[in-house]
């Protein structure tokens, strides 16, 4: 237990006592509404609730009765709050602490080593992989990320749908006789095949919306597909490839790692029976040709498993995997990271599973969209930022503004350290809100070195380390003592790192790592201004080695807190 933690157990405990009546807990107590009269306090609206008393009656009377003891300074009442102030002991704790987990600090055992699996990157081949798409594969490795920390036991894995209608559309263009250009680019070669099929996905869609007779090409390529042999087949695996090459590269840059990637078409077969099985059991029926769920009875309206032609829709693969997650890797919990537009879908697939018998906990971890600031985007008509086009034009600026602020540096350096922040900033702007929010992604304002931004916090870790480096050696060798951290800015910079193992939990609870992102924003704008205010080189040697250890504690925080994200730190801005 992390020493914030600690004094809010002991505190509960006495207030209980007091209180003869088990109803205050750690997690009741919340930072001071006002420093100066408290580090942390207690709200009594929930207690007088329960006890049917007035709370700054209970607020005064605790504040009669809790004694002044080991790490508590004072106790005072504020109208309905109990104030408590720690003393330089407490916060001597708290660098026990980091002193104690270094890197692991805020890593806690309450995940209980429970198996989680959750899936995210669910792209599609035969389309271009864009900036909506930076958000789910980031905000997943996010959470796979927390919920480690938070002692799970995380299965990060990826489901790549390359067997869908959007394939077969994107190879009649792909291969049509009206379609010269392409034929052209294919006979010369390409070099980034996965944005080539992503615009001839684009241009297919706006073909089929004018050709409204090739609905039935395209269906019987779907089913050339699914037949696995002749042409079409070959065609499909050779294009398919290109696909998952792009993708590997792309997870290389971002530093995404699975332990798995499950194919859409490795289940269709597996689904088919599911399906019959389903049908037989009455679960699904068939209606005007096709094969429905109807799940009308559970609010959950109709949901289509096969097309009146045959060919396969979502949930033939899917049911299948679905199974397969849960008996072959014996989880407590199976989570989806797909956009909110499917939130009803995956509540009827569950439905569908519960029918059939298979008992698990499965959860849609759902996100709002990515917008432009010229409107929304589409994979279908074009109006898409390329993750290429977009990362690209990241480096670049970011690389500007490196050259600008350190001409001296080589090329090299240059290059590292502007490709380190354009890729914090991409990640930075789809995980520092939460998912239920939409995103106005604008490259200028995400690359900003100050406000709420990943180059605002790399700057302020930066610049930490710039004054350590600056520090002579006789400083950094003396013995610290925490005790001359007197100023009222030390004290709330101690006591938000304290506060780091708490946000973890709450990140890890609420799946939602904007709650890092926050804090650690929140760390380094502290940071700043104290380093602005209060000399660290040029104080007296004992008072500078105990500013100069409590930053390197902060930087050490904002390292853990951005590693959470997936986000890299650099020595030098």
């Amino acid at each position: 237990m992390y020493a914030l933690e600690k004094i809010k157990d002991d505190l509960a405990g006495e207030i209980n006592k007091i209180l003869n009546i088990s109803i205050v807990s750690a997690a009741d107590f919340v930072t001071a509404p006002n420093e100066t009269l408290g580090d942390i306090s207690l709200p009594c609206f929930t207690i007088a609730k329960q006890l049917a008393k007035n709370p700054a009656e209970i607020a005064k009377e605790l504040a009669h009765n809790v004694k002044v003891k080991k790490w508590i300074l004072k106790v005072s009442a504020s109208g309905t709050y109990l104030n408590i102030i720690l003393n330089s002991e407490a916060l001597t704790e708290v660098f026990k602490d980091l002193s104690k987990y270094k890197t692991n600090y805020g890593t806690n055992h309450s995940g209980q080593k429970k198996r989680l699996m959750i899936e995210y990157s669910n792209a599609n081949t035969h389309k271009e992989y864009h900036v909506g798409h930076l958000r789910n594969i980031v905000y997943g490795d996010a959470v796979n990320r927390i919920l480690t920390a938070n002692g799970y036991k995380v299965i990060p894995v990826s489901y790549i749908n390359d067997f869908g209608i959007h394939v077969a559309k994107t190879l009649w263009w792909l291969y049509h006789k009206h379609n010269g250009p392409a034929q052209e680019i294919l006979k010369k070669g390409v070099e980034n095949k996965g944005y080539f099929l992503g615009q001839q996905y684009a241009q297919a869609t706006t073909q089929l919306e004018e050709r409204k007779e090739a609905k039935g090409e395209v269906s019987e390529v779907m089913k050339a597909i699914e037949s696995r042999r002749g042409e079409m087949y070959s065609l499909w695996k050779k294009t398919r490839q290109w696909n998952i090459d792009h993708f590997a590269k792309i997870y290389k840059e971002l530093g995404i790692q699975f332990s798995t990637i499950f194919y859409e078409n490795e289940f269709i077969k597996q689904g088919l029976k599911i399906v019959a099985d389903l049908k037989a059991k009455g679960i699904l029926k068939e209606s005007q040709g096709a094969v429905i769920a109807d799940l009308e009875k559970y609010n959950l309206g109709i949901l289509v498993v096969l097309r009146s032609d045959g060919t396969a829709l979502y949930p033939v693969a899917d049911l299948p995997l679905a199974i397969a997650k849960v008996k072959n890797y014996k989880l407590d919990s199976s989570l989806y990271v797909v956009d909110i537009r499917q939130g009803l879908y995956f509540d009827q697939l569950f439905k569908l599973l519960e029918l059939y018998g298979i008992k698990a906990h499965f959860e849609h971890l759902g996100y709002d969209f990515v917008k432009l600031p010229s409107g929304m985007m589409s994979s279908r008509s074009g109006n898409i930022i390329p993750y290429e086009d977009l990362k690209n034009m990241a480096i670049e600026k970011a690389t500007e503004e490196v050259t600008l602020r350190h001409s001296e540096w080589s090329k090299k350096q240059v290059n590292h350290t502007a490709r380190v922040i354009a890729f914090a900033a991409l990640k930075f702007e789809m995980i520092k809100v939460s998912a239920s929010k939409s995103i106005t992604f604008d490259i200028d304002s995400a690359l900003r070195f100050d406000g709420f931004t990943a180059a605002y916090i790399q700057y302020t870790y930066a610049r930490i380390q710039s004054i350590a480096r600056k520090a002579s050696v006789a400083l950094q060798r003396i013995m610290i003592d925490y005790a001359l951290l007197s100023d009222i800015r030390e004290k709330s910079l101690s006591l938000k790192m304290a506060e780091f193992p708490q946000v973890v939990i709450a990140a890890g609870e609420k799946r939602d790592p904007a709650e890092i992102a926050k804090y650690v924003f929140e760390l380094a704008q502290m940071a700043n201004d104290y380093y602005h205010a209060v000399p660290v080189l040029k104080a007296d040697q004992a008072i500078g080695a105990a500013r100069l250890a409590l930053l390197k504690s902060v930087a050490l925080v904002i390292k853990q807190g951005l590693g959470l994200l997936g986000i890299e730190t650099v020595e030098e801005m």
